[in-house]
């Protein structure tokens, strides 16, 4: 593993990963690989998640046609060095803000988008000047193995490396010095992949999860809310990190919550669910059984209905839910939704706070007030009002976590900047060095008072203001030289 390492930083350091040109070509070059094998994707994911090629083109391949399209138009401007503002003593230099790439960074991606959640970090890195090794999950086996094969054909075989393998690979890849640490994965394990890096200084990104809460106010469009509710969490079997985990909601309209979600199911995959090609299956029999073990002792008002076999477990809804039953203990990650009463939004506000904090927050109502107070009250990776999911789809949005829900961000931009350094540069000139006396010793209060004036003291007049504290600037200087201090 070590050699895969060097190899990668070998060839980062031949400096080619950094050019714009040779950025935008391999972005390009990324672009032809999932439109030119595209059908081989889809059957890959297909295979690993029992996705149709349907929702699997609309859940992950036409995010990453969008992150490229919008990346290869922006990078020229996100690459440019940013001018910085300048005080009194520096106004006659050149200060800007360069981003430059980290080095050589490590992705390791998640196994129920299998797609989107390694090629949409891996556009960032491309995009900032990186060398990248990508450890696709080795649950999703199918799209890993894809991605090993086709990553190589379009893109620079050594500065973008694929690793397959179990968990002794991801070990053995974690003990190795790396720039960055893009993880996307559950808390747990984050935090093996934090202590990791520890070792060598390494930054870490954390896509993490949580239990994502779902206020619904009995002041809504309760047909609206549920639909979507719906639709967010049994998209994927459940199985999407920012799922509503949960609903908290007053006792009086707990029943017609189930009643609506349960016509919004059969409406989205028909009377016999098991037979609908839009409904997934659990990624693996040991997830299948963890989840099993949740419905354990709970209050089942619809679904329930598990085949062992198919790894299938029906949308299920839980009412009047204990918050210390296992079920609230841990992200569920599957499509069982319980419903937990609160007498009001104090409560809920209350419910959150004392938790974990959360990947994302979901609010219905049509009082923009309490939308408010659920943001201004509580704590999340990210909000999304009277609708679920949909941030995500936002690339101008920093999609990330707070807390035990992860820490940094991406997508569009903001994945540029996880992958770069921003270099503070000051350029001055080896002239006017008798303005410089101010800070040579010896030291005297003249000179404390004339640095207090031209590094503390704020003006607001514009241009004309600058050019008449710069003559006062170089009064200053001429005093100084003159001996009167």
């Amino acid at each position: 593993m070590e050699r895969h390492v060097q190899r990668v930083r070998d060839a980062f350091r031949t400096g080619r990963s950094r050019p714009l040109p040779f950025r935008l070509q391999q972005l390009e070059a990324l672009r032809r690989m999932v439109q030119e094998q595209e059908k081989d994707i889809l059957a890959a994911i297909a295979s690993d998640l029992c996705k149709s090629e349907l929702n699997a083109y609309s859940q992950e391949v036409i995010t990453i046609l969008g992150e490229i399209d919008l990346v290869l138009e922006k990078l020229p401007e996100w690459v440019t060095g940013k001018p910085a503002q300048k005080n009194l003593l520096t106004m006659l230099d050149e200060a800007y803000i360069q981003p430059e790439p980290l080095g050589v960074v490590l992705i390791i991606g998640a196994w129920n988008y299998p797609f989107v959640l390694s090629i949409q970090p891996l556009i960032g890195a491309i995009a900032a000047g990186n060398a990248v090794i990508i450890k696709p999950s080795e649950v999703s086996e199918n799209t890993a193995n894809i991605l090993s094969r086709l990553l190589p054909q379009y893109l620079d075989q050594d500065l973008y490396v694929v690793v397959n393998g179990g968990v002794d690979k991801t070990t053995e890849l974690l003990k190795q010095r790396f720039d960055h640490i893009f993880y996307t994965g559950n808390t747990a394990v984050g935090k093996i992949v934090m202590q990791a890096a520890a070792k060598h200084l390494t930054p870490v990104t954390l896509e993490l999860g949580g239990k994502s809460p779902c206020y619904i106010d009995k002041d809504c469009d309760l047909d609206i809310a549920c639909r979507r509710i719906a639709w967010g969490k049994y998209m994927n079997c459940g199985q999407t990190c920012i799922a509503p985990d949960y609903i908290l909601c007053e006792p009086c309209i707990q029943n017609q919550v189930v009643q609506k979600i349960k016509d919004n199911v059969k409406e989205f995959y028909g009377e016999n669910i098991k037979e609908s090609p839009d409904y997934e299956r659990i990624i693996n029999l040991r997830h299948f059984k963890r989840l099993l073990s949740l419905l354990e002792g709970q209050k089942i008002a619809f679904g329930g209905d598990t085949d062992e076999a198919t790894r299938y477990i029906a949308p299920t809804i839980l009412t009047d839910v204990d918050p210390e039953t296992k079920v609230m203990q841990e992200e569920i990650f599957g499509p069982i939704l319980p419903i937990v009463p609160v007498k009001n939004e104090d409560e809920a506000i209350k419910f959150i706070n004392e938790r974990e904090k959360p990947l994302a927050l979901y609010v219905f109502s049509h009082n923009n007030k309490l939308v408010r107070r659920m943001i201004d009250s509580t704590s999340s990776g990210g909000v999304t009002a009277n609708d679920v999911i949909m941030h995500f789809m936002l690339s101008s949005l920093p999609f990330g976590g707070v807390g035990s829900s992860g820490m940094g961000a991406y997508h569009g931009q903001h994945s540029f900047n996880t992958f770069s350094h921003h270099r503070a540069c000051l350029l001055k000139s080896l002239k006017r060095e008798s303005a410089n006396k101010l800070r040579y010793p010896p030291n005297s209060q003249s000179k404390v008072n004339w640095a207090k004036f031209f590094l503390l003291k704020r003006f607001s007049k514009g241009k004309l203001s600058l050019l008449f504290l710069a003559f006062l600037g170089i009064m200053a200087a001429v005093f100084v030289k003159a001996g009167y201090y």
